[in-house]
């Protein structure tokens, strides 16, 4: 029996992440703020107030693990 812990990212977590940061990337871009920076600045932070508060985009933001994220960015950017 193998000893290490594996973790398993399940399909509709991922889709939920997506979701999410899309939703903050528009309510970001509709109250014109530069979303790239602001979520750049809050990844960084981990700052809350980068994002606003406009469709509940702060708390949305707020219920993603920042190393999911992360993790989840770096899966999307590198398979492409």
């Amino acid at each position: 029996m193998e000893d290490a812990t594996r973790r398993f990212t399940a399909i509709d977590e991922r889709s939920e992440i997506r979701e999410i940061l899309s939703s903050v990337y528009n309510s970001l871009k509709v109250k014109g703020y530069n979303p790239i920076n602001q979520l750049v600045g809050y990844i960084v932070s981990e700052d809350p107030t980068y994002i606003t508060n406009y469709n509940n985009a702060r708390s949305l933001i707020c219920r993603i693990d920042r190393d999911e994220l992360l993790q989840e960015l770096l899966i999307s950017y590198l398979s492409k």
